[in-house]
């Protein structure tokens, strides 16, 4: 399993997910966005629809049916409806599926920083476990850990 940590400074996650969404979406595989807040998720929703003016990403909230269609669901819960290998948390507050995912995207502020150190630790102890650690500097993201 590979963790991608993000901490966003410059951008909130409704920014950045459409460019980890699009490029998932090249790579042939789908994603599941996983936050708690509702007001985030349709905020990442609608990002997701107007990526640009001649490109959008389809996606469809859990719920609402037709989720095993969605090449990019949002949700509350971890569960891939989807069959999503890929799981992106929106919300920096770290949760796991029953089953690993092969990678997730761990984005989180300076709200939930102290959480995201937390988390590192615990998966640093992990076998099988790789990380990485993500921050923006001048517009790009840079690979800091």
């Amino acid at each position: 399993m590979r963790v991608d940590f993000y901490q966003l400074s410059r951008d909130p996650a409704e920014a950045a997910l459409p460019l980890i969404a699009r490029n998932v979406m090249k790579l042939g595989e789908r994603l599941l966005v996983v936050s708690a807040d509702p007001q985030q998720r349709q905020r990442i929703c609608q990002a997701l629809w107007s990526l640009g003016e001649d490109s959008f990403l389809a996606n469809g909230m859990a719920g609402e049916g037709q989720e095993d269609r969605q090449p990019i669901l949002l949700s509350e819960a971890p569960q891939p409806l989807n069959g999503a290998n890929f799981l992106a948390i929106a919300d920096g507050q770290w949760r796991e599926g029953e089953v690993p995912f092969a990678r997730t995207f761990f984005l989180f502020d300076d709200r939930t920083v102290q959480h995201a150190r937390e988390t590192w630790r615990m998966l640093r102890g992990r076998e099988g476990v790789e990380h990485f650690y993500w921050k923006q500097e001048g517009g790009r993201w840079i690979q800091a850990g």
